[in-house]
């Protein structure tokens, strides 16, 4: 199987070059970096380290990740891996996340911070909470049982098509659990650990960020459960891919 990574990346020079070296050489096929408007060597640590680095100056972890999804249409692959550039997770543990899509038992694996092992002082006591909060939504509204929002993922690559992503910033890990669940689509979650990251988290570091990253995944937990799919094709085609 063919098997990509896409990073989305915002000043993270310190942190992407460990990211990278533990990604496992002889199960990835390539690595995109999406550059969301750095302004350290974010790139250029990138691309010594092999990876293939996508510029993205439209802020949003989500429009990155649209961004990267964006390129794999020249080369498709099998199977594609989120993960951030903090090495808050450890990308040395993908192989656990595609075995289970490899051995034909799901298309779409969580890495799992709840079930697995964490640094102390690692997922702040309110990330802690709204996590809580947002899979109870899920398990509650749509019959379907997620204990993590996390954002090391691997998903197969037709699946991810099939969900059609849109969201542009701190509401797509809750829009790709809230669809494939809506679809019950095949999905489980192994255990990760999680790890203090390498600097201050663009979201639960700040107030304005925790905020509007929480309304954003409790209102698109809510939106794909309670619209219609005439109303949610009218809102989507407002908001084109990449």
């Amino acid at each position: 199987m063919r098997i990509v990574v896409i990073i989305p990346a915002l000043d993270e020079e310190k942190s992407l070059p460990k990211v990278l070296a533990e990604i496992p050489a002889d199960l990835i096929n390539e690595v995109f970096v999406i550059d969301n408007g750095s302004q350290d060597r974010t790139a250029e640590v990138a691309r010594e380290a092999g990876a293939t680095v996508l510029h993205e100056p439209r802020a949003g972890y989500g429009q990155a990740c649209l961004t990267g999804i964006a390129a794999l249409t020249q080369n498709p692959p099998d199977i594609v891996v989120f993960i951030d550039g903090d090495y808050s997770d450890r990308a040395a543990e993908m192989r656990e996340l595609v075995m289970p899509i490899i051995d034909g038992q799901a298309d779409f694996v969580i890495g799992s911070r709840v079930l697995g092992s964490r640094e102390p002082g690692a997922l702040a006591p309110h990330a802690r909470w709204g996590n809580w909060l947002a899979t109870w939504m899920i398990r509650v509204l749509y019959d379907y049982h997620f204990t993590d929002l996390g954002p090391f993922r691997a998903i197969r690559y037709e699946t991810l098509l099939a969900l059609e992503m849109r969201d542009r910033d701190y509401g797509w890990t809750a829009e790709m659990q809230a669809k494939a669940a809506r679809a019950g689509m095949r999905a489980t979650e192994v255990p990760v650990s999680y790890h203090r990251r390498i600097g201050t988290s663009k979201i639960t570091g700040t107030v304005k960020g925790t905020v509007l990253a929480g309304w954003k995944i409790i209102s698109t937990i809510l939106r794909y459960r309670f619209t219609s799919p005439v109303e949610r094709a009218r809102t989507e085609s407002k908001a084109p891919l990449g």
